[in-house]
């Protein structure tokens, strides 16, 4: 069985991401979403409400296409969570040419502590490149319009978030 690792932190899960995992799907038989904690990113949602929206987002997908997701959040090393879950391939969504020189050492790194796990790279849909999750808070803090960029009950959280 080919298991795959989409790991993120998914603050919160946006369209780009569901993009990348329907996508990711084909590839593997086994998709894990590896949520990650983080907590220096600061995120505005736990990682229980994280879990949770990834949860939600990824029984829809499953439902429309089959195959197999497990959500698995994460705090230790991303290799070392590939060996947890079995994962012989990490998948990494890519939005620009910025994403890619970071994604690229990241890549070193890994090979350098485990060279037998793959990291493979999927361009995101081009109407769905310039998702970027931070974005995407910003936007819902300052009262826009999200609608474009993250699944209905993302936005119903997003904006219950950011009353508060």
């Amino acid at each position: 069985m080919r298991i795959g690792l989409y790991p993120g932190t998914f603050d919160p899960i946006t369209l780009g991401h569901t993009d990348i995992i329907q996508r990711a799907m084909a590839l593997v038989d086994r998709l894990v979403i590896g949520v990650a904690i983080n907590r220096d990113k600061g995120p505005l949602f736990s990682l229980e409400e994280r879990v949770a929206m990834v949860q939600t987002e990824c029984a829809a997908i499953v439902a429309r296409t089959g195959g197999e997701i497990v959500v698995h959040p994460f705090e230790n090393l991303l290799i070392d969570c590939a060996k947890d879950v079995g994962a012989s391939v990490i998948v990494r969504g890519l939005r620009a040419v910025a994403d890619f020189e970071y994604e690229f050492q990241m890549v070193g790194m890994n090979r350098a502590l485990d060279a037998s796990i793959e990291t493979v790279f999927m361009m995101a849909d081009a109407r769905r490149q310039a998702i970027a999750s931070k974005l995407v808070k910003e936007i819902a803090r300052l009262g826009g319009e999200v609608t474009k960029f993250v699944p209905p009950a993302v936005e119903a959280a997003l904006k219950a978030r950011v009353r508060r």
